[in-house]
Formats: structure tokens, sequence, C-alpha cells
């Protein structure tokens, strides 16, 4: 039996100043710029299985499906 989380997020990465962020139930990681971003993103995906969602407004969040 496979035991794990699915249908949930695992972290965010977001490009917003840090008196924009509010704590919240998993990992939130920030980028300077656009392509810090991204790189930060595709590589956590990777590491947690997980799916990358542009949500446009300078948030990624990274979740894994089941």
């Amino acid at each position: 039996m496979d035991i794990g989380l699915y249908g949930i997020i695992l972290a965010i990465v977001t490009t917003a100043e840090a008196d924009r962020i509010y704590g919240g139930a998993c990992p939130i990681f920030t980028a300077y710029e656009d392509k810090e971003k991204n790189e930060l993103s595709f590589k956590l995906a990777r590491i947690l299985g997980g799916a990358v969602h542009d949500l446009g407004n300078g948030v990624h969040i990274i979740c894994r499906h089941h």
C-alpha cells in the first residue's frame, strides 16, 4: 500500500515582497525575479515529485496529484 500526500500543495514559490507574505501550512520560497522563480519551482517539483502550476500573479504552486 502506498501511503503519501496527494492532491495537496507541497510548496509555494513567489516573487512577492516579504511584507506581502503571510504564514501558511506549507513552505514558501521567495525569488528576486521570474527566472529564479521558474528555476526554483521546477527544481522543487522534481525533488518533491510534484507539478508546477502558475497562478499568473507572480506565484507558482507545486502540487502532487493522485
